[in-house]
């Protein structure tokens, strides 16, 4: 059944947008007027409008969280182990979301499926909300008959995801907001406070002392040229954005973040927990080894981490085993390759990622744990030292000038 995009207003004289299933212009328009609003435009919704839809999901602040993507993948994953058709679950979960962003991206995947596409196709349409890792998963579900199961180890594995990320944001909230306050503060300082006490040291004639002066100098600099150093940060930024925009140059700094220390240790176990945890999702969902690595190779954060998990399922199809593949890599942790190696010998590979998943995630939680006490203090160290040199500079005269007046 098509989907058609229309625009309509409520009794109040509200806008009112949206993307709505029937069988005809005609029978969409009188959708509209049944949920009580008037349509004052309908069209057949386009695969560019679906893309649109997409991006400016992802893009304003309505977007789809790992939070509602969990809560809809966990009642996806509830109706269909309850045998229910998967454009039926669509169509509940989709009512239930209704005026959510969601709930029209699960209407057009719905309206896809209908035209006989399959579920991954279907959600491909809307890359820019489900990742590539949650398509490759659902993909590989539908090709062994395991999508409930699969579904519900990705309700999971996302709510995970979700945890861990506003675990480091929580805790390095505090830091940042000390260095920018502080460097806000600095920099007011430089601007309003510096000038006005020189002026006072200037008219006594007095000589200045050489952290002063140069506390005078990076006043002048910031007075002057501080708007254009703000601008050419903004213009720097953006040009290593479109640089890394380029496949060669990403992948050449993500090789340099997986090779070079002190990023080495901290990106070596952020993917590799990554890897671990979506590959035993998918074997415990009984999904084809081959396929399950290429699945887990799309959530690896890293772009060369990634190319180097698609190696292993490459070389595991050629009929290498799964731990002589990954010790080939160079890029997994030996903790995960001997626990690959037992879990291929025991026949509970499964179950031995998993608990390799879990290993690592505890040694990347302390890892960050480490990080973020060493930051706290280390910004506490270098602003409460920018501090103390300004205000030395600034009491360093009035002490010479006290002791002149002495004499």
């Amino acid at each position: 059944m098509p989907v058609f995009r229309y625009s309509a207003v409520d009794g109040q004289g509200r806008a009112q947008t949206g993307m709505i299933e029937a069988a005809s212009d005609v029978g969409a328009r009188q959708l509209v007027r049944d949920r009580g609003l008037l349509p004052t435009a309908v069209a057949l919704a386009t695969e560019r409008a679906r893309t649109d839809l997409s991006k400016g999901i992802v893009l304003f602040k309505r977007g789809v969280s790992s939070k509602t993507l969990a809560a809809v993948t966990r009642q996806l994953s509830t109706l269909i182990g309850s045998d229910i058709r998967i454009e039926e679950a669509l169509r509940i979960v989709a009512a239930q979301t209704e005026g959510q962003p969601i709930g029209t991206v699960l209407t057009d995947v719905r309206s896809a499926i209908l035209e006989g596409r399959s579920f991954a196709v279907a959600l491909g349409r809307h890359p820019k909300v489900f990742p590539e890792f949650y398509r490759a998963s659902i993909a590989a579900g539908e090709q062994s008959g395991k999508l409930s199961q699969v579904l519900a180890h990705l309700t999971e594995f996302v709510g995970n995801q979700e945890k861990a990320r506003r675990k480091v944001q929580l805790a390095l909230l505090y830091p940042a907001l000390l260095a920018g306050v502080s460097a806000m503060m600095i920099a007011l300082m430089m601007v309003y406070v510096v000038p006005d006490i020189v002026k006072v040291f200037v008219s006594r004639g007095a000589e200045l002392p050489f952290l002063t002066r140069a506390l005078i100098a990076l006043s002048a600099f910031v007075q002057t040229f501080g708007i254009w150093v703000l601008v050419a940060l903004a213009l720097a930024a953006v040009a290593a954005n479109r640089w890394l925009a380029i496949p060669d140059n990403a992948l050449r700094f993500a090789r340099f973040r997986m090779t070079t220390p002190p990023f080495r240790g901290f990106t070596r176990h952020l993917n590799a927990a990554r890897f671990a945890g979506s590959l035993a999702t998918l074997v415990r969902s009984d999904v084809p080894l081959v396929e399950a690595l290429q699945a887990s190779a799309a959530v690896t954060p890293n772009r060369f981490a990634r190319e180097r998990a698609l190696r292993v399922a490459q070389r595991v199809r050629e009929g290498v085993s799964l731990r002589g593949a990954m010790a080939e890599a160079e890029t997994f942790p030996p903790l995960l390759i001997a626990i690959v190696a037992s879990g291929e010998q025991s026949g509970k590979l499964g179950l031995g990622l998993e608990r390799a998943a879990q290993d690592l995630e505890q040694e990347l939680d302390s890892l960050v744990q480490a990080i973020v006490a060493l930051v706290e203090p280390g910004v506490l160290l270098v602003m409460g030292g920018v501090v103390l040199l300004m205000v030395l500079a600034i009491l360093l005269p009035i002490v010479n000038l006290n002791n002149l007046a002495g004499l």
